[in-house]
């Protein structure tokens, strides 16, 4: 295979050299330019410290930027699969992305392990594992949280692409059943600068809570546009908010903010009992090292464990395939299918033939902004 080499900005080479045949490589696209990027950097950072050799092979990440166009994330994935030869995809991290990269991944039998929790119809995941916990998992954890909180009413503001409507259609029975009425609903691109009209028309409904459906520091621009027209209610973010964007561009206008979180991002929080409480910290230590102390991230915790799977998965593919060949590849899907209980940074994983998600819904961490800094409620 020829050498990597990165030909443009927009195409980063994490590992480069030339491949023996026993290399394996993988694909990974991430939102590293473009309203994504503050979910793709963190996770490119992480990817920064993967090891060279798993089960005694070479390993080569080619990691491209997808600047948080579907459309590029198709054109990185066709690359992966004809020019690269790659044994695995990992991403997107925008949920957009990562369903427009499905259909190469699939048709070229070839797992694709997102970064990001993209719906994808029944029986057309057959390739695809996700990193992150799906929407219904953590809208679980955020719904019993608003139960608790006596909440009767919510407004709903989000993305208009796929991460927004998967998190509204999955959240909608879950509210239903606790007895939530939504009384607004309003979206917004995330390409957007400003979403005052649907903050005006939220505000108006006057109901108890808001619940934004947006991304790293994207998500701060609606929450603070509804602190500026006046909304006293509580307001919820989802776990692509999990960062600390949300502080640094939300400032004061966030505190007080509820937001659902894998529990890597507050390792310490955790109590003695937590099954992930040591590899999340271990997580921690090991990313804040290298990037600076109070920068932990959840997607930089789904790229840690995507390292997890692969030091799992490869010595059982080995076993079956040589890497490069179209056996190596589905040993590697029937492993992860068969690997068991798995301790992530995030919680405890057990994907299954009948369940590409993996996580329960015990794995949702409700966090609360106090002095600029995530506190678990």
């Amino acid at each position: 295979m020829k050498a990597v080499k990165t030909l443009v900005a927009l195409a980063i080479t994490a590992l480069s050299s030339t491949a023996a045949l026993a290399d394996i490589n993988i694909g990974v696209s991430l939102a590293l330019t473009g309203p994504g990027s503050g979910l793709g950097i963190p996770m490119q950072n992480q990817f920064k410290l993967f090891p060279q050799t798993i089960g005694g092979e070479k390993v080569n990440l080619i990691i491209l930027d997808d600047a948080t166009d579907p459309g590029k994330g198709a054109a990185n994935a066709r690359r992966f699969v004809t020019e690269d030869k790659v044994d695995m995809i990992i991403g997107s991290c925008i949920t957009a992305v990562a369903a427009a990269m499905s259909d190469i991944a699939t048709e070229a039998g070839t797992v694709q392990l997102t970064g990001s929790p993209v719906g994808l119809p029944p029986g057309k995941d057959k390739w695809v594992f996700r990193l992150p916990q799906s929407n219904t998992v953590m809208g679980h954890a955020v719904v019993e949280h608003m139960k608790k909180q006596g909440i009767k009413t919510i407004g709903f503001l989000g993305y208009t692409d796929a991460y927004g409507e998967q998190w509204l259609k999955e959240s909608a029975p879950l509210l239903e059943k606790a007895g939530i009425k939504v009384v607004a609903t309003e979206r917004f691109a995330r390409t957007d600068t400003g979403v005052t009209p649907q903050a005006l028309k939220i505000t108006s409904a006057n109901p108890d809570a808001v619940l934004i459906v947006a991304s790293g520091s994207g998500a701060a621009m609606p929450h603070m546009a509804m602190i500026e027209r006046g909304y006293k209610g509580k307001i919820y973010q989802t776990h692509a908010a999990a960062t600390q964007d949300l502080m640094r561009v939300g400032g004061k206008s966030v505190e007080g903010a509820f937001v659902v979180s894998g529990p890597a991002v507050i390792a310490e929080q955790l109590p003695d009992s937590h099954p992930s409480k040591a590899v999340a910290i271990d997580f921690v230590q090991k990313y804040e090292k290298s990037v600076g102390a109070g920068l932990r991230n959840q997607f930089a915790g789904h790229a840690y464990d995507a390292q997890i799977v692969l030091e799992k998965v490869i010595p059982m593919a080995l076993k079956k395939g040589k890497p490069g060949t179209p056996e190596f590849r589905a040993a590697l899907r029937d492993s992860m299918e068969t690997m068991g209980r798995t301790i992530f940074s995030h919680g405890v994983m057990n994907w299954t033939p009948s369940d590409h998600w993996g996580f329960t819904n015990e794995t949702g961490v409700m966090l609360k902004v106090v002095d600029g800094k995530f506190r678990v409620e």
